[in-house]
């Protein structure tokens, strides 16, 4: 493998003749498809300057990013994830799926929590300049809130509706016990 090119976050490089990008200060992704105590979806909007527009997603982050935590487990940075961000913390986390979310160009492999029991503790919103707004749907009302954001410029990240998947299996199979 060889870098073509490196920032501080992100490097640039090329094996067996593909061109990707990896996070080498990470040890993993993490999403938390979560649902309060009363059944809402715990979603959240921030600017994302790649694409240059507002984005609704998942609850997510990286583990170990922070100096001094390059070990943290993928459950541990989902609770510390879930709490900067939303002011949520979950009575269960667990670890649903696993994959590549954009295996063309990056190396990242994101896992999805599923939390449940969720309660607001704090205002959330981030750390630094992320200004993360949190966002309680019903479930019946996500799909039209989804096209109202869309309405407003807004892009959805696709793994919401891949979250969305895993919710109504979860309900199918419920329905079956």
């Amino acid at each position: 493998m060889r870098q073509l090119a490196a920032g501080d976050h992100l490097r640039l490089v090329v094996r067996n003749g593909w061109e990707f990008v990896e996070r080498p200060k990470i040890s993993g992704i993490v999403v938390i498809v979560g649902t309060t105590r009363f059944g809402g979806l715990v979603l959240v909007t921030q600017w994302r300057e790649p694409v240059g527009a507002p984005v609704v997603e998942w609850p997510a982050g990286l583990a170990g990013d922070i100096p001094g935590s390059e070990t943290e487990a993928l459950e541990e940075a989902a609770r510390r994830e879930l709490f900067e961000e939303t002011g949520f913390r979950a009575d269960t986390m667990t670890a649903v799926l696993s994959g590549p979310p954009s295996p063309g160009i990056s190396s990242e492999i994101v896992t999805i929590f599923r939390a449940r029991g969720m309660v607001r503790t704090a205002a959330g919103g981030g750390r630094g300049a992320e200004r993360i707004r949190t966002h309680v749907v019903p479930i019946s009302w996500l799909f039209p809130w989804l096209d109202q954001m869309q309405a407003k410029g807004y892009l959805v990240d696709p793994k919401v509706y891949a979250g969305a998947l895993l919710l109504r299996k979860e309900m199918d199979e419920g329905m079956h016990d």
